[in-house]
């Protein structure tokens, strides 16, 4: 772990993008909040997945040209650079996430930026939800696997002068492998970006535990990996879509140290002691003490469930 004991992070959660919003726009919100985490004394802020435009996967677009326009093909490019410029001159980090065009290949994307205003690192989105074609007579569409490939990057962790920072992307927070792989590797503080419509639902799954299944994943894998995760959500009504807010940071221990008010713009922070997770990682979560690789190897031998192995006779 860092020597840092004490690290401020922010969380700048935004209300909803619609698609006439021009990306000028969107960026400019986007250096109002960095400011106001600056302002509050904050190191490092956590921006939402796909931050730059609204969430496009609730269509299915057909027209190449029009789903390119919701890619990027440099970062920094000429829209997006006031925010690198910004967290320069204030000295903050930042994790942003968006559509990226690699060649013809396309990612959801996050970039982990330092104080410095140079790209540290780069993850993207592994766990794509929902469907490659629009479900007949859903009344909400969601089609990630259309537009975005399976990462390539896995779950790295950068070291900076102040934290152990790994980042994920929505869905990928559902899903323990994520955290445990950066667990394995002293993460310090994990970034998540999302985009969760509240109403997007497979079955006649009770609303409400939308905001539940967000917190749970997010409370059991801080304390599972005795990690600080910072969440940051795209909330509001966007395009007639109500998506869940819910942005918070969560501390080692579980327990969520601060939450969104709103669904709004909106900027909170916390002082974390980083020093806390050393204190798991020593006992109940000593994982070269008590970890059995051993024993897991279906973890990474099967994708669905299959038939039980079954247990050796005494």
């Amino acid at each position: 772990m860092s020597a840092a004991k004490k690290l401020r992070l922010a969380v700048a959660q935004l209300g909803p993008v619609q698609r006439a919003d021009t990306r000028a726009q969107v960026v400019r919100r986007l250096v109002d909040l960095l400011h106001e985490a600056h302002g509050r004394g904050a190191r490092w802020v956590t921006f939402p997945e796909l931050a730059l435009t609204t969430f496009f996967p609730r269509w299915s677009l057909e027209d190449p040209a029009e789903v390119r326009s919701f890619f990027e093909t440099e970062m920094p490019g000429p829209a997006t650079r006031p925010l690198f410029d910004a967290a320069r001159a204030k000295g903050i980090g930042f994790y942003l996430g968006y559509a990226e065009l690699d060649g013809e290949t396309q990612y959801n994307t996050s970039i982990l930026v330092g104080p410095d205003g140079r790209i540290i690192g780069k993850y993207r989105k592994i766990h794509i939800p929902g469907d490659a074609s629009s479900r007949e007579g859903a009344a909400l569409q969601h089609l990630e696997k259309k537009y975005f490939a399976v990462g390539d990057l896995g779950f790295p962790v950068w070291d900076t002068p102040d934290a152990a920072i790994g980042m994920c992307i929505c869905n990928d927070r559902r899903w323990p492998e994520t955290f445990r792989v950066m667990g394995l590797q002293g993460v310090d503080v994990v970034m998540v970006g999302y985009n969760t419509p509240s109403g997007y639902v497979q079955w006649n799954e009770p609303i409400h535990l939308r905001m539940h299944h967000h917190l749970l994943s997010l409370q059991s894998a801080a304390y599972q990996n005795a990690c600080w995760i910072a969440a940051a959500a795209k909330a509001g009504v966007e395009e007639g879509s109500p998506m869940i807010g819910g942005s918070c940071i969560v501390a080692p221990a579980g327990e969520i140290m601060v939450r969104a008010f709103s669904e709004d713009d909106e900027v909170i922070n916390y002082m974390c002691d980083l020093s806390v997770s050393g204190h798991y990682r020593a006992n109940i979560f000593n994982f070269a003490a008590h970890r059995r690789p051993e024993h897991y190897r279906p973890i990474v031998e099967r994708t669905g469930a299959g038939a039980p192995l079954g247990a050796a006779p005494p």
